[in-house]
C-alpha cells in the first residue's frame, strides 16, 4: 500500500459557460475520508475524475505518489448493461475493490441502492481503511463515514473538518453572528441619522431666532451653522466606515450562503377532501402479461392526506405498483381496484417525466393555468425561485436537475392533485435541492404514495405507513 499523500496546487475547473471553482489547494494524507459536495453542476464529478486521473486539468498540478492504485465507481457504472442499477454499482465496487486500491473514489454511491444495499455499504465504508473520498447528498452518509468536507459554492472549494451536521452548525452560528453584527450597524447608522437631523434642526432654529436681531445674525447664526457643519461632516465619516464595514459583512455572509427557502401555494384544502378513500387494491396482482404476475395479493387503502411509503429490495415491483394505479395501460391487473381518475393524481420521478422539454418554463405553468395572467404565472413561479427573465423564458430542455425538480413541484402547486405519487425523486438531488422538495412535500396537503430507499427523507415529510412489497407475492 503507498502511503504517501496526494497534493493538488492552485487546480482551477472551468468550461466554456462557467467557471467551478479557481486556484484550489490541498494536501490529501493517506487514510482520509472526504465527501465532495455542492449544487448539481458544481464540478463535483469532474474533480472527483480528475484526482482519479480520468479527467486532465484546466489550470494547476496534481501530484500523485508513484505506483498509488486507485479505485474508482462512476455515478452510472457502464459494462453490465444487463443488470440493474444497484447490481451494477455492486459489480463495479467488487471490481474496484479487487484491485486492493490505495484510494477508493465514488460518485453517488448510494444512487440506486434499496435499504439493504444501502445499509451493506455504509458498514463497509466505516470500516474501509485506505483514502476515501465520495461525491454524495446522502446526509447518513455524510454524517457517518467521512470526517472531512470540500464544499464546491460560488467558484471556491472550501475545506471544514467535520461531518456534515457539525458544518450545517458552525456556518449557521457564522451567518448568525454577521446578520446580529449588521443589525447593529443598521442601528447604528440610524442612530447618526438622527443626532444629524436634530442638530441640523438646532441650527434651524437658532438661525430663525438671528433674524430678530442684526447682532444675532452676525455671530451664533454663523456659529450654529459652523457647528452644524462640522456634525455633519463628522457623521459623513462615521457612515463612511459602517458602510465599509457592512459591506464587508455581507460578502462574507454570500460566501455563507444558506439555501433560499420555497413557501409554496396550494389550491387543495386538505380538510375539503374529508376523509375518502382514494385508492383501494383488495387481492390484486399485477405484472406485463395476463397470468404473469409480479406482484399478487396486493391489499392497499389510501385516504386522503395519509402517507404511505412502498418500500421492498430493488426488482420487487413497486415501480409496476405504481405504474398499475396510474392507470397505465401497459400493466395487466387483476383483483378489485378503486383509483382516482388520471386528473386527480399528481406524479414526480427522478426523470421529471412530466416536463415537456420544448417549453418554456413559463410555458409549462401557463399551459396548466390558462387562465392565470402573466403577472400570476410570474409570481408563482417566483415562489420557486424562478425570478430572473432569463431564467423564466428558458427551455425546460436546458435546465440542470435541480431546476427541473423545482418546476416539478410549481407543476404540483399550479394544479393540486388529491394524491401525489412520488419514484425515487430524491436520487440525483444536491442537498439544497432536496431542501427544496422537503420544504414543498411537507407543506403539500394532498396524500401521498412514495417510492424511496431513503428513511431519512420518508420521516421527513411525514409517511405514517409502510407497505412492504416482495416480489411474486
Amino acid at each position: 500500500m503507498i502511503h504517501k499523500p496526494i497534493k493538488l496546487h492552485n487546480i482551477s475547473l472551468q468550461f466554456p459557460h462557467k467557471t467551478c471553482f479557481e486556484d484550489f489547494s490541498a494536501e490529501i494524507p493517506y487514510g482520509s475520508r472526504i465527501a465532495i459536495i455542492g449544487r448539481n453542476g458544481s464540478g463535483k464529478s469532474t474533480l472527483l475524475q480528475v484526482i482519479a486521473g480520468l479527467s486532465s486539468i484546466h489550470e494547476g498540478l496534481l501530484e500523485t505518489p508513484p505506483g498509488m492504485v486507485v479505485g474508482y465507481v462512476p455515478q452510472i457504472p457502464e459494462g453490465f448493461d444487463a443488470l440493474s442499477g444497484s447490481q451494477r454499482f455492486n459489480a463495479s465496487l467488487s471490481e474496484a475493490l479487487s484491485t486492493d486500491p490505495d484510494i477508493l473514489l465514488l460518485d453517488e454511491p448510494t444512487n440506486h441502492l434499496d435499504r439493504s444495499n444501502r445499509k451493506s455499504l455504509l458498514r463497509h465504508l466505516q470500516n474501509y481503511h485506505g483514502t476515501l473520498i465520495v461525491v454524495s447528498h446522502d446526509a447518513e452518509l455524510l454524517r457517518t463515514c467521512v470526517d472531512t468536507l470540500w464544499h464546491i459554492d460560488q467558484g471556491k472549494i472550501r475545506i471544514f473538518s467535520g461531518n456534515y451536521d457539525d458544518y450545517l452548525r458552525e456556518v449557521k452560528l457564522k451567518r448568525a453572528s454577521i446578520e446580529s453584527n449588521l443589525i447593529r450597524l443598521n442601528r447604528d447608522k440610524q442612530e447618526m441619522h438622527n443626532k444629524l437631523m436634530q442638530e441640523q434642526q438646532r441650527a434651524s432654529k437658532s438661525k430663525a431666532k438671528g433674524e430678530k436681531s442684526i447682532d444675532q445674525r452676525k455671530y451664533p447664526t454663523i456659529v450654529s451653522n459652523a457647528k452644524a457643519g462640522r456634525a455633519q461632516e463628522t457623521s459623513g465619516s462615521k457612515k463612511f466606515a459602517i458602510d465599509q464595514r457592512k459591506q464587508h459583512l455581507t460578502e462574507r455572509l454570500e460566501d455563507l450562503r444558506l439555501p433560499e427557502t420555497i413557501v409554496p401555494k396550494f389550491a387543495l384544502a386538505c380538510h375539503n377532501t374529508g376523509a375518502h378513500t382514494l385508492v383501494q387494491i383488495s387481492g390484486g396482482c399485477v405484472g406485463y402479461a395476463p397470468n404473469n404476475y409480479v406482484l399478487s395479493n396486493i391489499n392497499l387503502s389510501v385516504f386522503a392526506c395519509s402517507r404511505v411509503a412502498i418500500i421492498g429490495n430493488n426488482g420487487s415491483g413497486k415501480t409496476t405498483l405504481i405504474r398499475a394505479i396510474l392507470g397505465d395501460g401497459q400493466i395487466h391487473k387483476s383483483g378489485e381496484w378503486y383509483i382516482l381518475k388520471p386528473e386527480d393524481i399528481g406524479y414526480l420521478d427522478q426523470h421529471y417525466s412530466t416536463l415537456d422539454p420544448e417549453l418554456s418554463v413559463f410555458e409549462t405553468i401557463s399551459t396548466l393555468a390558462p387562465h392565470w395572467s402573466i403577472t400570476e404565472v410570474r409570481k408563482h413561479l417566483n415562489d420557486f425561485l424562478f425570478r430572473k427573465n432569463e431564467e423564466v423564458s428558458a427551455l425546460v430542455s436546458t435546465l440542470s436537475g435541480g431546476e427541473r425538480a423545482r418546476l416539478s413541484l410549481a407543476q404540483i402547486a399550479t394544479k393540486t392533485p388529491k394524491l401525489l405519487i412520488l419514484d425515487e425523486i430524491t436520487n440525483n438531488l444536491d442537498l439544497e435541492t432536496k431542501g427544496h422538495v422537503l420544504e414543498v412535500l411537507k407543506e403539500y396537503p394532498g396524500a401521498m404514495v412514495v417510492i424511496s430507499h431513503d428513511e431519512e427523507f420518508l420521516d421527513e415529510i411525514g409517511v405514517d405507513d409502510r407497505v412492504e412489497v416482495c416480489a411474486g407475492k
